[in-house]
């Protein structure tokens, strides 16, 4: 189970396949990129995470933060910037991508290994557990936050990022095929990611009304709040090659959602020496959201 931190995700702009068994420790760079991407709007989270946890009711200090699904570990060093007196863990399911949250780090968090749901027992207890676009991997949600909740300490905070707004990189125009493709991958992206639900086991339909679930998980509601990810034309190289990454996958993975003009158009927006590609376009950006749902456990 990962998150991309969201995106970061975290924005969330990352992909699925129609399975979950993914090979997630090989798609290291791309995590990353994503997450540094989003590192101005996950830190203004975090202060607002601070903010919130040092307010009536809060633990007397934040001794211990997981990081659930941290991917490649970019938010985890955010959080470990942001509660420099806390140990900060980094949990997921894959090696690999521990591996490059540790290198990352320079010794200012830990790790822990943990196949989710089956691990939950595993994490131990935390005065705030973070978690960007990773129980959406999971087939039963409301179990997963029920799950989560149960390892805050008396006056901890679980904070969810899920959805937000997609990421938007192109103009409604772009000179190649109909207008308005953007919306078309948007939906493409929709049905990969209903197929990648429903294909989980313990697949359970759930509204995705992010507050009542964390009200159900045992949870008083503490807030939510929206972090924009804006980054205008003309747009640097580091993300020009995210989203070379990220059009590339969409082309493979949900192609088949799409008619042929549209599959045209990405054939040109991925031509790595077109001037209509990623890579050279001026009018390409990065716009995205991160929506965080807090809740607190009582004291």
């Amino acid at each position: 189970m990962h998150g991309h931190n969201h995106k970061q995700d975290h924005s969330h702009s990352h992909e699925h396949n129609h399975g979950h068994d993914y090979d997630w420790g090989a798609l290291g760079d791309h995590l990353e990129r994503e997450a540094e991407l989003s590192v101005p709007a996950i830190t203004r989270a975090a202060h607002w995470l601070r903010e919130l946890l040092s307010t009536d009711g809060g633990p007397a200090g934040v001794g211990r933060v997981l990081d659930v699904g941290s991917g490649p570990g970019v938010v985890t060093g955010l959080l470990a910037d942001t509660f420099p007196d806390a140990e900060v863990v980094a949990v997921d399911q894959a090696p690999a991508l521990l591996a490059r949250a540790q290198a990352r780090s320079a010794g200012r968090i830990t790790t822990h290994r943990a196949d989710l749901p089956g691990d939950f027992g595993t994490l131990g207890t935390a005065d705030l557990i973070w978690s960007a676009n990773a129980v959406h991997h999971l087939g039963d949600q409301q179990a997963a936050l029920t799950a989560l909740a149960a390892s805050l300490r008396p006056g901890g905070l679980l904070a969810i990022a899920e959805r937000g707004l997609p990421p938007r990189f192109l103009p409604r125009d772009i000179g190649l095929g109909r207008p308005g493709l953007q919306a078309r991958l948007d939906a493409a992206w929709e049905g990969g990611f209903a197929d990648m639900r429903a294909d989980l086991p313990d697949a359970t339909e759930e509204v995705e009304d992010w507050p009542a679930m964390l009200t159900r998980a045992g949870l008083t509601l503490s807030g939510t709040r929206t972090f924009l990810t804006d980054w205008p034309a003309p747009l640097a190289p580091l993300a020009r090659e995210h989203l070379q990454a990220h059009v590339t996958r969409l082309r493979d993975r949900f192609g088949e959602y799409l008619d042929a003009g549209d599959r045209a158009a990405l054939e040109a927006l991925v031509d790595t020496d077109a001037p209509t590609g990623l890579l050279h376009r001026p009018d390409v950006f990065f716009l995205t959201a991160t929506t965080v749902f807090t809740a607190r456990a009582s004291s």
